[in-house]
């Protein structure tokens, strides 16, 4: 045994350690020893739920189509619309009903007026009252539904009735009699409060729309909270004490907003063609206010004459409703549990 030995800073020290014979230790210059590779050990990026998402949207090639064809529409008649040079109230009878040109690219209407001013100005309105109305049917379904699949029991029951009742309601001969009836009353409230009855115009039909359309979705969130409700994770937390409404809000609904936000999507077509339908039987928005819907209700007796004027307003809902459906689609394969894994 070696006692007291001290080695040198530049110096290995080996030995064999109670063999028969090693009495002495062994120096080797520390260059002699070969060099080892060194091993690098990386790890793959933490895949996310919604980057997996991404990956797989992007692949669905008509749903990338139809979110670069949505978003030319939202910067077009939101950036666009304020920056076109033409505006849409501007008459000039010496070009009524002219075709296409480079002073006018999408021609004019029976009065001389721009097409494309007012469609780029239309589409404001038709896109505005289609986002907010799939808002509110998503609100009001999500709260009917979480609140029916979450307690259950009578709460479940009536909630699920009113639903019944509300989808055997005929839905488009409702909103024209509703806009019928209440769009004055709604025109002349704000007129006098706010300066724009147009304003009361747009509450009341985004209103109708949305709270005659959270029916599917009220369905479809009920499903998802009763089924992940009966999950581990979800008993793990009510075992440690967590409230109803942590459970609900905190712990189930992140975890059901996949089909919530498809059914958001698909709401927004839905609420375009119903805009659109109003308008074009004369029961949306004052005549001096251009939407696609009042559009083609303006150029339904000029058809055979000037087509253009009911060709580019139907084209843009066609284009529109076409690409957010596309999206719908896209975002249901890519927010399928067994595609993201």
């Amino acid at each position: 045994m070696t006692q007291g030995l001290e080695l040198p800073a530049n110096r290995t020290a080996t030995a064999v350690a109670g063999a028969p014979g090693a009495t002495t230790l062994e120096a080797i210059p520390e260059q002699a020893l070969p060099s080892l590779p060194t091993l690098e050990l990386t790890t793959k990026p933490q895949r996310s739920l919604w980057g997996n998402a991404w990956r797989q949207f992007r692949k669905h090639k008509l749903a990338m189509a139809g979110l670069v064809m949505f978003l030319f529409m939202v910067v077009a008649t939101f950036v666009g619309s304020p920056l076109y040079p033409q505006e849409i109230d501007a008459i000039d009878f010496s070009v009524s009903g002219s075709g296409l040109s480079l002073a006018h690219p999408m021609g004019t209407d029976s009065m001389g007026q721009d097409l494309m001013a007012r469609i780029l100005w239309g589409g404001r309105i038709s896109l505005s009252v289609g986002i907010v109305a799939a808002l509110i049917a998503i609100v009001v379904g999500t709260a009917i539904g979480s609140v029916a699949g979450f307690f259950g029991g009578p709460a479940d029951t009536l909630l699920m009735r009113l639903t019944d009742l509300f989808i055997s309601l005929p839905q488009i001969p409702l909103l024209l009699v509703i806009s019928f009836l209440y769009r004055p009353l709604f025109y002349e409230f704000f007129q006098k409060r706010t300066g724009s009855g147009a304003m009361g115009v747009f509450v009341m039909i985004v209103m109708v729309i949305g709270l005659l359309n959270w029916m599917p979705t009220s369905r479809l969130v009920r499903a998802s909270f009763m089924s992940t409700k009966e999950k581990e994770f979800i008993e793990a937390a009510r075992s440690i004490g967590a409230t109803r409404s942590s459970q609900m809000f905190k712990h189930i609904l992140p975890n059901v907003m996949s089909p919530i936000i498809v059914a958001a999507t698909l709401g927004v077509g839905a609420a375009i063609i119903a805009e659109s339908a109003l308008s074009f039987l004369g029961l949306g928005f004052p005549s001096d206010i251009p939407t696609w819907g009042s559009m083609l209700y303006e150029a339904k007796d000029r058809f055979e004459l000037s087509p253009h004027e009911a060709i580019f307003p139907g084209l843009m809902i066609f284009l529109t409703v076409l690409s957010v459906n596309y999206i719908g689609d896209g975002l249901r394969d890519a927010l399928d549990p067994r595609k993201t894994l």
